[in-house]
Parts: C-alpha cells; structure tokens; sequence
C-alpha cells in the first residue's frame, strides 16, 4: 500500500509498506480523508515537541471500516478514531484523564499514524459516524481539542473571552466558547484570518495587535473589566507570555497551543488576580461525542473551515505551501 512518511523535517517520501492484519481487538481501516492540523505542520519544520523521525504523520481521520469484531460495528461503517492511544493504568488513567496518560502514544506523533492507505486500531478507539460525512468526520478530532479547552475554562454565561489564535484549533475553540455562552473575542495578528472569523465564527469582536492597541480596545470592550478567560490556541511564545496582561481579576488562562519555550509572567500581577493557569491535552470520549452532537444538530459546520481539498498524491508536492501564511490555508483536507 502506498504511505507517506516524514523522514526529517521538511521531507516526506512516498513508499510502499505492506498492508496491516488486524488481531483479536482490532479493527482494519480504510483511510478516507486526512485532516492537516498545526501538530502536521510544526512535526513537518522540525518545531513539534514529544516527536521522532521517521514518522507517518495523521491524527484527523475518517475511515471505512474494513474488518472488526467491535460490538457495534460493522464492516463498512463511517467511522473516526480518538487518536490517544492510553496504558489504562497510570494515575490519570485511574482518575479517567486518559487523555493526559503518563505513557500516552497519539497516533501520528508518537506512533505511526494515517498517512496510509490502510491502519488498524485498537477496537476501543473507534467513534461512530452518527451520520456525519467524511469530511465533517475529520474534523471532529480538532473541534474535540477545543471543547475540552473550552471545558476546562468553565466558561459562565456572557463572560468575556479572549480567544488567542485563530487557526482551526482557535476557530473551533471561538465556536465551543459562544455555544457555552461566552462573549467571544478573537486575537492573531493574521488579518485575513481573522476576517475569516468574523464571516464564518460568529465572534462579536476581532483584534490585530499588530494594528491597533489591543489592551485599550480590550478595556473598551469590557468595560475596563479585562476578559476573565484567555484561551491560547497559537502556540506562540511571545503571544502566549504577552497574553498575561489581558486577564481579568478572577480569571482564567487555559493552554491548548503548545510551544517548546518557557512561559513567563509576572508574578505579582497574576497574583494579585488569583489567576488560575492551566494546560488543555488532547480531549475526551465526551468531548468527541459532544463534537458530534454540535455537529449533527447545526450548532458548528466545520466543512467551513476547510480551505484545501488535496489528493494524497500531491501532498508531498503541496504540503510545503501550507507552512506559508500568504496561501490563507485554514484546514487542508487530504482525500484517497
């Protein structure tokens, strides 16, 4: 079967690999659609922490069921995964955080992953379709890592909340965030992505800091109050650190990018607020379900965020754009 490998970074190669058997517990699949996420891109330049090459990249699935014994599939079901791969025995396995396991392998990080015709998983990481198309079933895994970030923020009705980043983590973060009731604020210092929000988000205000002083037109929207959740999805250090000045007294910080650099702040200053920090990993079973649910009852259309529809033929020669913010790429979707 044909496979896609990240041998180094900047460098994929197309090989030739057999096609995987499914053992007791497993379940073949057949790969229909790849979501491209940050994780894909930063792994390709060399900037994604908790990763090796050579890797075969692709964590945002849709598949065909080809064989399985898992009790409530069938063979030919849609079908995505929970790319989490868990030991089910270390303390946050026995506190069911099995999203943030001591040993944990994610698909298409740790261990090989879906640029692949054909993969097998273990049967317990199947999620059904519930009637979702490939393309919305791709996405899924993505709109999951927000509504667990947005989970931990604890968001209360008409908060306000700064949304930093507005790639499709920080997009589907906005929309998880306005479904729990917040006033929604979106900050990137790319325009064009956050235009993109104000069609297709439903966010009440957008910020450029690059263009205008974000803290006073923060103190204009809040009423001097200050956002009381900060939620990072751009993985920057510098916005990530410069992002303490925004928080309101009482408020909350809630990590979902990731960055290989130290986070600083003042200490006094955050402090004196009784700030809470915390990080957001990966996501749930409930938040895959509760994604799905939004999805099929019209709350989200993630189909919308999706820029770039590429065969898996050509993702060696187009996936290198997508590193360039000029292309506008919100989310590339690789199909077979």
């Amino acid at each position: 079967m044909k496979t896609l490998v990240c041998t180094k970074p900047f460098q994929f190669d197309y090989v030739n690999s057999e096609k995987p058997m499914a053992k007791m517990g497993e379940t073949l699949l057949k790969i229909e659609r790849i979501g491209i996420c940050g994780t894909d891109l930063h792994a390709f330049e060399g900037t994604q922490p908790f990763f090796s090459y050579p890797r075969i990249l692709g964590h945002e699935l849709a598949a065909t069921i080809v064989e399985t014994n898992a009790k409530g599939f069938l063979p030919n079901d849609a079908v995505t995964i929970i790319p989490y791969f868990s030991c089910g025995k270390c303390i946050a396995c026995r506190m069911n955080n099995e999203n943030c396991c001591s040993s944990i392998n994610v698909f298409g990080v740790h261990i090989d992953g879906g640029m692949r015709e054909f993969v097998v998983v273990p049967d317990e990481y199947l999620v059904k379709s519930e009637g979702l198309d490939y393309d919305e079933l791709a996405l899924v895994e993505p709109l999951s890592i927000s509504a667990h970030g947005v989970r931990r923020a604890a968001i209360k009705k008409d908060e306000f909340v700064l949304v930093v980043g507005a790639g499709p983590i920080g997009i589907g973060t906005m929309e998880f965030a306005r479904i729990a009731g917040g006033k929604v604020i979106a900050m990137d210092v790319n325009e064009e992505r956050l235009n993109f929000c104000k069609e297709n988000v439903q966010i009440e205000y957008a910020i450029n800091p690059l263009k205008e002083d974000a803290m006073e037109k923060l103190k204009q929207i809040t009423n001097h109050d200050m956002p009381t959740v900060i939620i990072d999805a751009s993985g920057n250090q510098k916005a990530i650190n410069n992002a303490f000045q925004y928080l309101g007294h009482g408020g909350r910080f809630v990590l979902i990018g990731l960055q290989k650099g130290e986070i600083q702040f003042m200490h006094p200053e955050f402090h004196k607020r009784e700030s809470t920090l915390m990080s957001s990993r990966n996501a749930t079973k409930e938040d895959f379900e509760f994604a799905i649910s939004c999805i099929k009852n019209g709350m989200i259309k993630p189909t919308n965020y999706i820029t770039q529809m590429v065969s898996f033929d050509d993702v060696k020669s187009d996936f290198t754009k997508w590193l360039n913010p000029e292309e506008g790429v919100i989310k590339a979707m690789i199909y077979f």
